[in-house]
């Protein structure tokens, strides 16, 4: 017997031993590899004329494009004189390239490659923007729709999301074509109009319309990511670029309980609002599994060698460690939407009445959906969760899609556009991310060899609330830069050296 537990007592000691060695030699090997390439020498910068582009834009942000969901109930006219500014701006680009309508208001263009056998490259963007919240006009420190210029930044609705990637894009084209420049690769700019209410008019045709035709791009550049300054990805020290290669997938549901109503002096065990509180307070308690895989999974293991050694010790081996590190990253906002298909109680309402008993409670629950998960199983786990009979389950609005699949970060269009990243942002780590949020992109992944995120502007710490909130604004030293991005990208992709 003791010689059995001794034998015991020396395999556990020797595997003990294997498994500190196995972790020690791979911490050792994790170092920051370039992912998707090589390193990239630095380019002298294009000349861009950064006081004309930053009037451009604030012209551009004084159209107020706003998007509802309700298409009949905006103003369209605001739409059309944002077309016309596009038209009267940049004369190249509207002779040079082929330019159709699409829907109501969503534009195509086309600049013609020599090789028609070579795929086409999409640049996508949108020019439709959220409305500014009613109320909270007053606490923005130039008016939202102004365009005004002060203290560096160009300040508006759209400076962000995404006005800013349509006059750059418009910019590249026009001072390219000005220059007497033919594609090799046929170039197609797709400017949505609806966006922020799903594209279903706009990006939603113009992917149909090119599927019709045969087209399959080579590259489909939407936005979704961006560089972000020193420190805001933990344990960097120097700009990060992130490349979205995938996306969360989108579902909401209306929980909805119908009782009799009544006055409120006496009142049942539970009201609508009662019984719906505890569906609610069930689903936020009982969230959907964490799981460390796809474009999040690629995200922490490119970015884990720039951390301090614990974690590092942790992300290089997450073959033992990969549970504790998806319950560590889930730990902040950011980083659970990055492990889980998240849940998010964002409407509540009962009765019109303090005193009223309701005769209908409702609450709708929004779910990003996790790369593995699917609309169906979230359906599947809110039956489940909320078991209860009382609580109707439904659809709510039109928008609901699948998580994307992950782009291949060895393909031709990631390295150029990673080539490109870094020779406009030389000091920056490029990493491949998850997207949280949804683009239009997601309407060519059925005909495009790769789709990919990126808007080549700065961010930090405190620009994550302008997006779609108060202050919205963009330095004009960023408008430069994105210029110059797009005119090498464009180069880069459809020139004879893309071949």
């Amino acid at each position: 017997m003791l010689n059995l537990l001794m034998q015991a007592l020396v395999v556990a000691a020797v595997a003990l031993v294997a498994v500190v060695a196995v972790v020690i030699v791979r911490t050792v090997r994790f170092r920051l590899e370039p992912v998707g390439g090589s390193p990239v020498a630095p380019a002298s910068p294009f000349p861009v004329d950064v006081e004309a582009v930053a009037a451009h834009l604030a012209d551009a942000l004084r159209i107020p494009t706003v998007s509802l969901h309700d298409r009949d109930a905006a103003d369209r006219p605001a739409f059309e004189r944002f077309v016309a500014f596009l038209e009267a701006t940049y004369p190249a680009l509207h002779q040079k390239l082929v330019r159709e309508r699409v829907g109501r208001g969503a534009l195509l263009y086309r600049w013609e490659g020599r090789d028609p056998a070579l795929p086409p490259v999409v640049l996508m963007a949108h020019y439709d923007v959220v409305p500014v919240q009613p109320g909270t006009e007053a606490d923005w420190k130039q008016p939202p729709f102004s365009g005004a210029r002060a203290d560096g930044f160009v300040w508006g609705r759209g400076a962000l999301d995404d006005k800013v990637s349509v006059i750059a894009l418009c910019e590249a084209v026009e001072r390219l074509a000005s220059a007497g420049e033919i594609p090799d690769r046929t170039l197609y700019l797709a400017f949505g109009d609806d966006e922020e209410v799903g594209g279903h008019d706009g990006a939603s045709q113009i992917a149909r319309l090119l599927a019709e035709r045969g087209v399959a791009p080579e590259l489909v550049l939407d936005e979704g990511a961006m560089v972000v300054q020193p420190g805001m990805v933990p344990g960097v020290d120097r700009p990060v670029a992130q490349i979205g290669i995938a996306e969360k997938g989108y579902l909401s549901l209306e929980l909805a309980v119908d009782a009799t109503g009544g006055h409120s002096s006496t009142p049942p065990p539970h009201s609508a609002v009662g019984i719906l509180a505890l569906a609610i307070s069930a689903l936020e308690r009982e969230q959907m599994p964490l799981a460390l895989r796809g474009a999040a999974r690629q995200m922490l293991l490119a970015v884990g060698p720039a951390q301090a050694l614990t974690s590092r010790i942790a992300l290089a081996n997450l073959w033992l460690t990969e549970s504790l590190v998806a319950r560590a990253v889930s730990g902040a906002p950011t980083g659970n939407a990055l492990v889980r298909t998240t849940t998010a109680a964002t409407m509540f309402e009962g009765s019109p009445k303090d005193n009223v008993l309701p005769i209908r409670a409702r609450a709708v629950v929004n779910f990003r959906i996790l790369t593995g998960d699917t609309v169906e199983g979230v359906k599947e786990h809110v039956r489940r969760v909320v078991d209860d009979p009382r609580v109707t389950i439904s659809a709510y609005g039109p928008l609901a899609f699948e998580a994307t699949p992950v782009a291949d970060t060895s393909s031709w269009s990631y390295r150029t556009l990673r080539h490109t990243v870094l020779e406009v942002f030389p000091d920056a780590l490029v990493m491949p991310i998850l997207c949280t949020s949804g683009t239009d992109s997601r309407y060519f992944l059925p005909h495009a060899a790769s789709v990919l995120r990126f808007t080549p502007i700065v961010v930090g710490a405190g620009d994550v609330g302008r997006f779609h909130g108060t202050d919205e604004r963009i330095a004009e030293a960023d408008l430069g830069r994105a210029v110059d991005f797009y005119s090498r990208l464009i180069r880069n992709t459809t020139g004879p050296a893309a071949r």
